[in-house]
């Protein structure tokens, strides 16, 4: 009998142990603005494009209106989300592109943001993830 408890514990302790990892993700509301009206909108330099789990980054530089350049870092999807709902591959953005950002900003770091649009220097736009906008009443 007590051989029996002493296994269900170890079993319940396991599957405790397992599902931490899931307890950790949070979604985007918890770090960053999900209103629209927050977004913030300026034309970067790419230095580094990040294409690894968990999220892919996009990390570049913006020029300052005192001339002072400041490096930004834009947060996605993970690459399988990237590659599946938006068509991104590992070469889709490459260090010197010239893009134009709107992000939604970090809630604790002043030059960070999950990314919702992207436009490339032809006008092209390479991103407009509305998801990131979810339940948001001025999305539309």
């Amino acid at each position: 009998m007590l051989e029996r408890k002493a296994v269900i514990v170890l079993f319940l302790i396991a599957i405790a142990f397992v599902s931490l990892p899931a307890l950790a993700h949070h979604g985007s509301a918890i770090s960053y603005e999900t209103k629209l009206d927050k977004a913030v909108t300026h034309k970067g330099v790419v230095t580094e494009f990040v294409w690894r789990n968990p999220h892919v980054y996009i990390i570049y530089n913006v020029k300052g209106p005192d001339g002072k350049v400041i490096e930004w870092s834009a947060e996605t999807s993970s690459p399988s989300s990237m590659t599946g709902e938006h068509n991104w591959t590992r070469t889709t953005i490459k260090p010197g592109d010239e893009i134009t950002f709107t992000l939604l900003p970090s809630k604790i770091a002043s030059s960070a943001g999950i990314l919702y649009k992207a436009v490339a220097s032809d006008g092209r736009v390479i991103l407009e993830d509305k998801s990131r906008l979810r339940g948001d009443p001025t999305a539309q």
